[in-house]
């Protein structure tokens, strides 16, 4: 496993995840690496959906793009582990440019961005 933020490479990745990165337990690294993947991939495809399928957002573009970016980083630095996290098959080749091409048709996924449109809804009367 390479280790870019212990390397001195953090312009690569970009500073938050840098920092993420630096606080991750030796002992765990991998595991959290792989947990961390797991997040932003939930997080880039559950929003997509928001906002290509439900025609909403409730985080900025700014936002998004970083997620993106980070996913795009990880999975490159880590591939051996970004294949054993769950949706390897649907991040495969995944750039940061657009969520557009995620599939709209995975019910979980569906269910957890409905779910957090209604609670944004309920919260900011939007």
């Amino acid at each position: 496993m390479s280790d870019y933020t212990e390397r001195g490479d953090e312009q690569m990745i970009g500073e938050p995840l840098a920092k993420i990165m630096k606080l991750m337990p030796a002992q765990n690294k991998e595991e959290c690496i792989k947990a961390l993947i797991l997040r932003r991939r939930l997080q880039v495809w559950v929003h997509s959906v928001i906002y290509y399928n439900l025609n909403a957002n409730i985080i900025s573009d700014s936002v998004w793009s970083r997620w993106a970016e980070d996913l795009e980083c990880l999975q490159t630095m880590y591939p051996e582990l970004a294949a054993q996290v769950a949706y390897a098959d649907v991040f495969e080749g995944f750039d940061h440019s657009t969520g557009a091409n995620l599939p709209c048709n995975n019910e979980r996924i569906n269910s957890k961005a409905k779910y957090l449109l209604k609670i944004f809804k309920n919260k900011y009367g939007r």
